[in-house]
C-alpha cells in the first residue's frame, strides 16, 4: 500500500483490524483511546494524518452505543487533524434491523446512525451484508454493502456435501438463499415464521422439500439463536437429515450459546464481522475470516479501482469448482 494511506482501529474488534494489516502489509495507526472515570471517550490520533486517505475499522457490536459513540469521535478527532478522506469500514452495522416504523411513534435508527456518521465527517462507509439493503440508501454518502455469498459457498464446496437443500429461516432471508442456491446449483426450502412479540419467534411449517437432505440454514445475524434453533427442530420434524448453519453476523446474545449447544445443529459457521469472546467459541462455531477479501477492498478503495471484477473472478471460480 502506497501513498498516503492510514488504518485505524477502534476497540469493537481489534483482532480484525490486525489482520487487515496484515494482509495489507501496513501498520495500524496508533491512536490512544479509553474512557474517562464517568464513562466519557477520550480520543487522540497519534500520528498525523494530513492529506491522508484514513480507514477505522470499527463495527458497531455489542456494546452497540459504546461502539458507535468510539466511531463518532474518532472521527471528529481525525476530522479536525485535516485528513484527505475518512471511510468508516463498519463490518456489522448496530441498529440495521430498526430499519421501519412497525408501530406508532417508533424511530428509524437506522437511518439516525447514518446521519450521525455524517454528521462526524465520515465521507464513505463500507459495511457487510446489512440486515436489508435498503439501509444503504438511508446515506447520502457513499456507501458499499459487501457480499459474503463467495465466503459461504467456497465453504460449502470444501465441505463436500451431498443432497443439499438452502434454507431461509424466513421469507425476509429468501434473496439471500436464493442468492447462495444459484451458484451451487441447490434447491431452496422457506421456513415460514410468525413472530407474536419481539424477540420471540414461532415456526409454522416447512415450504419445500428437506426430507432425507443436508439443510443449510442461512441468514444474515445469529443473536438470541431462537429462530434459528426453531427452524432447526422443525426441519428436524420435516426429516431433514444433517443440519448446518452459515450466517455473517455472530451477536450471540441471551440464551443463544445454551440453545445452540442443546440444538441437533452439526456446525454452525460464522464470520468475524463481530469479534466473538473465548466463552462463546464453543466447538460447534466454525469462524470464516473476513481479513482477505476486506482487505482488497480497501486497496482498491483507496487505489479507485473497481471491486465489480473481483467478486467476478470469485463466482467464476466457484462456479467452475462446484462443475
Amino acid at each position: 500500500m502506497e501513498g498516503k494511506f492510514k488504518l485505524i482501529s477502534g476497540n469493537a474488534n481489534k483482532s480484525l483490524a490486525l489482520e487487515v494489516a496484515k494482509h495489507l502489509n501496513v501498520k495500524l495507526t496508533p491512536a490512544d483511546i479509553h474512557q474517562f472515570n464517568d464513562g466519557e471517550i477520550y480520543v487522540r490520533i497519534l500520528e498525523s494524518v494530513r492529506g491522508c486517505n484514513v480507514f477505522i475499522i470499527q463495527p458497531t457490536s455489542p456494546d452497540a452505543n459504546l461502539h458507535l459513540m468510539e466511531l463518532l469521535i474518532m472521527v471528529d478527532a481525525l476530522k479536525r487533524a485535516s485528513p484527505k478522506r475518512i471511510t468508516a469500514v463498519m463490518p456489522y452495522f448496530g441498529y440495521s434491523r430498526q430499519d421501519r416504523k412497525t408501530k406508532p411513534r417508533e424511530p428509524i435508527t437506522a437511518k439516525l446512525v447514518a446521519k450521525l456518521l455524517e454528521a462526524a465527517g465520515v465521507d464513505r462507509v463500507m459495511t457487510f451484508e446489512l440486515h436489508v439493503p435498503q439501509v444503504q440508501g438511508f446515506f447520502d454518502i457513499p456507501s458499499d454493502n459487501l457480499d459474503l455469498i463467495p465466503l459461504h459457498v467456497e465453504n460449502i464446496l470444501n465441505k463436500k456435501l451431498k443432497e443439499v437443500v438452502i434454507v431461509a429461516p424466513d421469507v425476509g432471508s429468501a434473496a439471500r438463499a436464493r442468492s447462495l442456491a444459484r451458484v451451487i446449483h441447490a434447491p431452496i426450502a422457506i421456513v415460514d415464521k410468525r413472530r407474536p412479540e419481539q424477540g420471540i419467534a414461532k415456526v409454522e411449517h416447512i415450504m419445500g422439500d428437506v426430507k432425507n437432505k443436508t439443510a443449510l440454514l442461512v441468514d444474515d445475524i445469529i443473536d438470541t439463536a431462537g429462530t434459528i434453533t426453531e427452524s432447526v427442530s422443525m426441519l428436524k420434524k420435516y426429516g431433514a437429515k444433517d443440519i448446518y448453519v452459515l450466517a455473517t453476523h455472530p451477536v450471540l446474545s441471551g440464551p443463544a450459546i445454551k440453545r445452540l449447544q442443546k440444538s441437533p445443529i452439526k456446525e454452525i459457521f460464522v464470520t468475524n464481522t463481530i469479534e466473538l469472546p473465548k466463552e462463546k467459541q464453543i466447538k460447534k462455531i466454525k469462524i470464516i475470516s473476513i481479513a482477505p477479501l476486506l482487505s482488497e477492498t480497501i486497496k482498491r478503495a483507496h487505489e479507485g479501482a473497481p471491486m465489480g471484477i473481483v467478486y467476478e473472478k470469485l463466482y467464476e471460480k466457484l462456479k467452475k469448482r462446484n462443475k
